[in-house]
């Protein structure tokens, strides 16, 4: 057992050998516990340099060094659910030294990646797909005739997604040769909610031949049941393995792990050990007595939510298992009574919204950016076209910076301006970020407040609950010939480039209802408006203020600035934006270069 992350690299001969999984397989038996032990440390080691997902990869190391020593991978399939538990598999198949470089800019992706290894056979980052994409991938393997092995691994908080019981019960119909691994930890990012993790739970507690309950679950579904079984320990794993690799039909295995498996501080802790920023160095040491930087938008979120429901009785919040990331936890110890966690089930936590908002509640949904995508449908057909009053605070908004790509929120501006009845918002510090809270809380229908991760330019909010005055921008300074228009998170490079070029800044605060009256002043009296925002060009705010200045003839030049038309790769936040040209100077150089055009 582990109980400090080593600062220097530790020694670790036996694993050092192992560049892919076919030298793997060429090991004896019992050489594979020192294999784990040492694979363990190492990525103790590595994640302590790079930060990244922690506790689910130490959790996983018996089970992925098992299933590549059992299967012919890459010939053989392993679909990995979410991918917070791949780092033990990206070492294996030939990135360890790599995986120092995890995360960061041009460095490995923090989840499985196609493009990346031919062992990535399906990229991942949101949950509950891997069931759905072996089974396309087994499927496909049947069609062609050809006799190689697909794996789904699967855990507990993933199979809370409605999506996993849907490729479950179309599986059985199949008849294909499919295996599907339950790594059952009692955990997703935070503690398993709703029937199906306490019906987990219990059966955790008895012995695997007394687990008659669990097997009649998946056994309705027409699969094979085996479990549970400790996913840690070897001696039961691999005859498992080689028994199930040559099963025919739909096959389940029921593992028993620990998230955050040989280190005590995780297994104590595996919520806040779930991921881990990276240790600082001596140089980035916080200097004693020196007070952090400010709120987070999280933070003023949490510090609203249980404002507003000291004031009205009505509101209830509810999360798809992401209570302590949109800062829920104070809310939920306050009024457990009015707090719903879903587990990971976006469409259930939109339509659920809709049912209480129906009864007279006013629900709060709490739900990130790149999560909300899963929710759309319901976004629209359940609380929209019912003009049912729900607030949607939209956490992680723009980019998020290393989890890249697939937790990026670049489209939601996109994706929400074009539904009618809804009220958009986007605070340009945290200061509006509460006001906006409140204005949506006092909208009568759906309204959304989105915000970015982390802190924001420091503005202090108010202990009020006051509104803003719906659609209406505030000037922030006045200039000649140019007008930047920023929509929230940008505001501080909107504000250099403003003073370097004198040019107007105005805070738009809403995309929908836009102040058309604010753009019609100032196509008046400026050459050229320039849109500024943390969303997708196509579709997103700038396109409304275009077709405003098309629907009134406006006699002024528009420059839009947003995220290109691209998927955003992982990296720091601040050098993606720099790299879109979204930082002080890449929104200067732009709009000169319009200017001289």
């Amino acid at each position: 057992m582990f109980t400090e992350i080593p600062t220097s690299r530790p020694a670790t001969p036996l694993l050092d050998q192992i560049d892919c999984p076919e030298q793997l397989r060429t090991l004896a038996v019992d050489q594979l516990p020192e294999l784990a032990r040492q694979l363990r440390h190492f990525l103790l080691y590595s994640v302590g340099q790079t930060g990244g997902h922690f506790g689910a990869g130490l959790g996983m190391v018996e089970l992925t060094l098992a299933l590549h020593y059992i299967f012919d991978t890459p010939d053989d399939h392993l679909v990995w659910d979410v991918g917070h538990q791949c780092y033990p598999h990206k070492v294996i198949t030939g990135r360890r030294e790599q995986l120092l470089s995890i995360r960061k800019q041009d460095g490995l992706a923090p989840f499985p990646k196609r493009h990346e290894s031919p062992y990535d056979d399906f990229g991942v980052g949101h949950s509950s797909t891997s069931i759905s994409a072996a089974l396309g991938m087994a499927l496909a393997h049947k069609l062609k005739g050809e006799s190689r092995s697909t794996v789904a691994i699967i855990g507990d908080g993933a199979m809370t997604g409605g999506m996993a019981f849907e490729a479950l019960n179309h599986a059985a119909h199949t008849d294909t040769n499919l295996l599907v691994i339950l790594n059952d930890n009692d955990m997703s990012i935070s503690h398993n909610e709703g029937g199906l993790a306490t019906y987990l739970a219990k059966n955790l507690k008895v012995k695997r031949t007394e687990a008659i309950t669990a097997a009649a679950m998946f056994e309705a579904l027409e699969f094979d049941y085996t479990g549970p079984v400790d996913g840690h320990d070897f001696d039961q794993l691999i005859p498992e393995l080689e028994r199930l690799k040559k099963a025919k039909g739909p096959q389940f295995l029921h593992l028993r792990t620990t998230k955050g498996k040989g280190f005590q501080p995780a297994e104590s802790d595996p919520v806040g050990y779930h991921a881990i920023t990276k240790l600082p160095s001596p140089e980035e040491q916080q200097p004693v007595g020196v007070p952090a930087k400010g709120l987070s938008y999280s933070k003023v979120f949490g510090q609203w939510l249980c404002d507003q429901a000291r004031s009205d009785r009505r509101l209830v919040a509810i999360t798809p298992a992401m209570s302590e990331g949109s800062g829920m936890v104070q809310f939920a110890k306050e009024f457990p009574q009015r707090f719903f966690d879903v587990a990971i089930a976006e469409q259930h936590a939109v339509t659920l919204a809709a049912g209480l908002a129906c009864q007279g509640e006013k629900p709060v949904l709490a739900i990130y950016s790149t999560f909300l995508q899963r929710g759309y449908d319901q976004l629209i057909h359940d609380v929209a076209l019912q003009d049912l009053d729900v607030l949607f605070a939209i956490d992680r908004a723009g980019l998020v910076g290393e989890d890249g790509p697939t937790h990026h929120g670049a489209f939601d501006l996109s994706f929400l301006s074009c539904i009618p009845n809804l009220l958009l918002m986007t605070p340009a510090d945290e200061s509006e970020a509460r006001q906006m809270l409140s204005t949506g809380y006092q909208y009568s229908g759906p309204a959304c407040v989105r915000y970015p991760r982390g802190t924001g330019p420091g503005a202090v909010p108010a202990d009020d609950l006051q509104p803003l005055e719906i659609g209406k921008s505030r000037l922030l300074r006045q200039g000649e010939r140019v007008a930047i228009l920023n929509f929230g998170s940008l505001l501080v490079p909107a504000r250099e480039a403003a003073e370097a070029l004198n040019a107007t800044l105005v805070d738009m605060r809403f995309v929908k209802p836009l102040d058309r009256q604010r753009i019609v002043g100032l196509a008046e009296t400026c050459d050229l408006l320039v849109t500024l925002e943390e969303n997708a060009l196509i579709g997103g705010a700038g396109a409304l203020v275009n077709s405003t200045v098309l629907a009134q003839q406006l006699n002024v030049q528009v420059l839009n600035l947003g995220l290109k038309d691209q998927f955003i790769s992982h990296g720091n936040a601040a050098s993606l934006l720099a790299e879109q040209g979204l930082d002080g100077e890449g929104v200067e150089r732009q709009i000169r270069q319009r200017l001289e055009a």
